[in-house]
């Protein structure tokens, strides 16, 4: 409304109520200022507000190029679960990470220089196969809450982690040695712009094995901003001092909301992290020597309660994740299941190419050797679906070497043996894992 408007409303209202009066004359002449005054208050704070507005879209512009200040967030499935609107859910294999499979083929190129090699000595494996949806999982500990969910129609089962100050999500992995492994998937609900800067997923390293930091630990933080870049952070303390804390730059924006395969390899005190098929940090010093690290830990914090949630699932640490590549020449033989393949398929889970890379390696510098590659199965689903899952995926790989790394294909053959050979109970997840691998051996 105008400043005039009011100022003739006002007037009006004078006149009726006897404005000549002399003994009313100079209150009702104050009263005017003011309800005018007022007026010019509520103009100035819309244009105010107009302008703030237009700000905020001028800088969402400069930080999301081309969305106009209204970025779209990809819809991600809702979790069902134990809570209010969640419902329950059944298992599903340990490699079906409940994303949409929009990797194939183009990814498996992308990943061909991945460097990162799993450990072949599993500690601990989870993917909540055996848990009900709905409550926390058996071989965890927690000083928060949490449960385990499905999310949209996917049946793999995550665990949601609550947001905190000092909450902590311990699972049992027996005591770290000096050189081991850790892998796990992410999944993400309810991020928007407006996700704070502060939403981070930390991953410890401690040698506290309950809800502290320990006096000596290294942790990694794994941003969850989707305005700006925020980076990944690594910091670290030995005997109660520390040492290093660097922000390494990094747009995992895009990452962090397509499921993204989070890997850690310590090699004494060296710490390197991977997201998807990219190395992010490799901190030569990091790790507090002696193996006094002895506890995995995950600490969730920054997220917003009821709106933002966060979930891991199909936690892997094993022992190793050393160089494969002597140890095929010298023996002739190496076995591992770090190489992964989609539930009740063939196809090659593009994380794995690390290990297929060192083999490529072998076979290049020594010209004459042949290998004989050599599929397993845990014992789930028939012996003969079994038999022929484990003849596809040993071919997978031998094609990944001849198409990817050009491996010449006379120099390579392929069996399965189903589930004939367990090294591991498959009455277990731990040892279903185990039973899921592939050999290599020289001819």
């Amino acid at each position: 409304m105008k400043t005039s408007s009011i100022s003739k409303i006002v007037l009006a209202i004078l006149f009726t109520l006897g404005f000549g009066l002399s003994g009313n004359a100079q209150f009702f002449k104050k009263l005017a200022k003011k309800a005018e005054k007022a007026a010019e208050r509520t103009v100035e704070r819309r244009v105010e507000q107009e302008t703030s507005k237009k700000t905020d879209q001028a800088l969402d512009s400069i930080l999301e190029p081309g969305s106009g200040g209204n970025k779209q967030t990809p819809k991600t499935p809702q979790p069902t679960g134990g809570e209010p609107n969640t419902q329950g859910g059944q298992s599903g294999s340990p490699q079906n990470t409940g994303a949409p499979d929009s990797q194939g083929t183009k990814s498996i190129q992308v990943y061909s220089k991945f460097d990162y090699v799993p450990g072949d000595k599993q500690l601990f494996f989870d993917d909540f196969g055996n848990e009900f949806v709905g409550d926390f999982p058996s071989k965890w500990n927690t000083n928060a809450g949490g449960e385990v969910v499905t999310l949209g129609d996917s049946p793999q089962k995550w665990l949601g982690l609550k947001s905190g100050y000092n909450i902590y999500y311990i699972p049992d992995v027996p005591t770290l040695p000096e050189e081991y492994t850790v892998e796990f998937d992410i999944a993400a609900v309810g991020l928007d712009r407006q996700t704070s800067s502060t939403a981070q997923l930390a991953v410890y390293l401690s040698n506290d094995d309950k809800f502290e930091q320990g006096s000596n630990f290294a942790f990694a933080e794994i941003p969850f901003c989707q305005y700006a870049a925020i980076g990944v952070t690594v910091e670290n303390r030995i005997a109660n001092k520390r040492e290093i804390r660097s922000t390494v730059k990094a747009d995992l924006r895009d990452e962090i909301l397509d499921y993204p395969h989070v890997s850690i390899a310590v090699n004494k005190q060296r710490f390197r992290l991977w997201i998807n098929e990219v190395k992010y940090i490799d901190v030569p010093r990091l790790i507090a020597p002696g193996a006094v690290l002895n506890t995995v830990k995950f600490h969730a914090n920054g997220f917003k309660d009821g709106k933002e949630q966060i979930f891991i699932a199909n936690l892997k640490v094993a022992e190793g994740g050393v160089d494969l590549r002597r140890t095929l020449i010298s023996e002739g033989k190496i076995s591992t299941n770090g190489i992964l393949f989609d539930s009740g398929s063939a196809n090659i889970q593009p994380q794995s190419m690390g290990i297929i890379r060192q083999i490529s390696q072998v076979l290049l510098q020594e010209k004459t050797m042949k290998l004989n590659i050599i599929g397993h199965t845990d014992a789930d689903g028939s012996e003969e679906s079994n038999m022929k899952l484990s003849k596809s995926r040993a071919e997978a790989v031998k094609n990944a070497l001849v198409s990817v790394y050009g491996i010449d294909s006379s120099r390579l053959t392929s069996e399965g043996k189903g589930e004939s050979e367990p090294v591991g109970d498959n009455g277990t997840p731990d040892g279903k894992a185990q039973n899921r691998r592939v050999e290599f051996i020289k001819q």
